[in-house]
């Protein structure tokens, strides 16, 4: 494969991880951290950047992907993980975040206080979903549109803000807010949660590997080289980006207190630029979450109708399109509401059978190190999903509190080590004892 298609393929990979959370959380860690800037975005660039090329290659290194290394620990639970995340990353969560995201930062800027939100947001996305379709109907024709169109003028668009950003911001880092003062890395690893990457690569793992198949590769070590290859060139992009937006945040802290990492980019960009900054800030934002909800909404079409045999493509990208339209004009802050404890639930177990994906041979495919590692990890996942919605569980609320990282939020990695030792020690003493050879012995 030539390296332009390697290139065309990490830009279209770039714009479809860089949507509504990967614009608006690193700059508002920016503001949090101040002066404890560098630690929080190593955190958040491990959660938010290393983490999906993680999935990734896992994904390309098993054959059957996400599927096969969900059956180890068991088929019912792979099929029950992979259609949750596709629904959360897709029309139930991501999907409605994206295209209402785009609307406030693109259209409502825009607007008197006498003019309608409600009809706007309404007319806007009949229009975003409408494009969106048409787009996703033809995944061979997706690559052009935004590893060769879209993604370039994406990225210009960000060089320009950030560039006069640089230029023309000049006051230091305030002292870190809230958890950033004594937890910064812990805190920017939790915020890469909410960029949702990891759980959009499982789904995205596929559409790139379909890809880089339809340029004619087939062989297994070549499919993982190229797509390390096309990660890499995304993850950087990704990283670079990140850096800059959060530096944008840590400038604008100084000027005032900001309720978001939207509110900063838009006073930045209105102070720097004026209306014109505004107006291209909006450009960002809508393409950004133009180009992740035609790779969500792809990524949901080839899975569910390979899940479902009489389900078309066709038939579920008009699905996914037509309740991700509907989603969309709840409003931002009920999406919202919603992400957070899933987010805290689902990551812990996508990184504990990630990290097992690559230790797999030392376990030699064991299914009771998968299930009883997930097990526990799930447990204490489930419980911090649970905290996150505001509920107070009494007695298991004290136990969860009381493990080490709890106070940082990574409560689960004890158990989920203490899991895997288990399965360990329960794989290694339910061996059973290798057969004796028969030899037949032909009578003379």
């Amino acid at each position: 494969m030539k390296k332009f298609d390697i290139l065309v393929i990490g830009l279209m990979l770039f714009s479809m991880f860089f949507g509504a959370g990967n614009l608006i959380f690193p700059p508002f860690l920016g503001a949090q951290s101040g002066t404890s800037y560098w630690p929080a975005m190593l955190g958040f660039i491990i959660t938010g950047v290393g983490l999906p090329f993680a999935v990734l290659l896992a994904v390309s290194l098993v054959k059957g992907g996400f599927q096969t290394i969900g059956n180890r620990v068991h088929p019912v639970f792979s099929k029950v993980f992979m259609v949750i995340v596709y629904l959360s990353i897709g029309p139930f969560l991501a999907i409605p975040r994206n295209a209402n995201v785009a609307y406030e930062m693109s259209i409502k800027p825009f607007l008197g206080e006498s003019l309608n939100s409600t009809l706007f947001l309404f007319l806007y996305t009949v229009v975003f979903f409408f494009l969106v379709y048409v787009i996703s109907l033809n995944p061979a024709k997706m690559e052009k549109y935004m590893g060769r169109w879209i993604t370039p003028i994406l990225l210009l668009s960000m060089i320009i803000l950030c560039a006069v950003g640089f230029v023309k911001m000049d006051a230091p880092l305030q002292s870190p807010s809230g958890a950033y003062q004594t937890g910064a890395f812990s805190k920017g690893f939790i915020e890469g949660y909410n960029t949702m990457d990891a759980l959009a690569a499982l789904a995205f793992g596929i559409v790139i590997l379909n890809s880089i198949q339809q340029r004619g590769v087939q062989d297994s070590k070549k499919l993982t080289e190229y797509t390390l290859k096309a990660g890499m060139i995304a993850g950087a992009l990704l990283a670079l980006v990140y850096v800059n937006l959060g530096m944008i945040g840590g400038k604008m802290a100084s000027n005032e207190s900001f309720e978001n990492g939207a509110d900063i980019l838009s006073s930045a960009s209105t102070l720097l630029l004026g209306q014109s900054g505004t107006a291209l800030l909006g450009l960002i934002f809508t393409l950004a979450c133009f180009t992740t909800v035609v790779g969500l909404t792809t990524a949901c079409g080839q899975y569910f109708s390979n899940l479902i045999p009489k389900a078309s493509y066709k038939s579920v990208v008009l699905v996914v399109t037509f309740v991700g339209f509907m989603l969309s004009n709840l409003g931002l802050n009920q999406i919202l509401k919603v992400s957070i404890p899933f987010l805290v639930t689902a990551y812990p177990l996508t990184i504990v059978l990630i990290i097992l994906t690559f230790f797999n041979k030392f376990f030699r495919d064991s299914k009771k190190v998968h299930r009883s590692a997930m097990l526990f990890t799930g447990i204490f996942a489930v419980i911090s999903g649970l905290n996150a919605f505001g509920l107070d569980l009494g007695p298991i609320q004290k136990m969860k509190d009381i493990l080490p990282l709890s106070s940082v939020g990574l409560e689960w990695i004890v158990p989920a080590l203490v899991g895997t030792f288990i399965g360990m020690v329960l794989s290694k003493f339910s061996k059973k004892p290798a057969m004796v050879e028969q030899i037949d012995v032909k009578p003379s």
